[in-house]
């Protein structure tokens, strides 16, 4: 979700699937994560992030926070 003042945080959990070639149904077999949720963390549709998810996320594609998030300020936006 954006704020018009601060920027917003972009999730590029599509990106690092495509990256590494797994499937979403593969990732969210080995996260142990609803498919469903996969798909909202693609499409940038979480408004509030677990840092539980976000860990398991990390463990199982092998990446750093850094990797998965991305702040985006104001005067970027696209």
């Amino acid at each position: 979700m954006e704020d018009q003042n601060y920027g917003y945080i972009r999730i590029k959990l599509a990106e690092l699937i495509k990256t590494q070639g797994i499937s979403k149904n593969k990732l969210s077999h080995r996260a142990e994560m609803q498919r469903s949720q996969i798909n909202q963390y693609c499409n940038n549709e979480i408004t509030r992030l677990d840092t539980a998810v976000l860990s398991r996320l990390c463990a199982t594609l092998g990446c750093k926070i850094e990797d998965l998030l991305e702040y985006v300020p104001v005067d970027e936006r696209e």
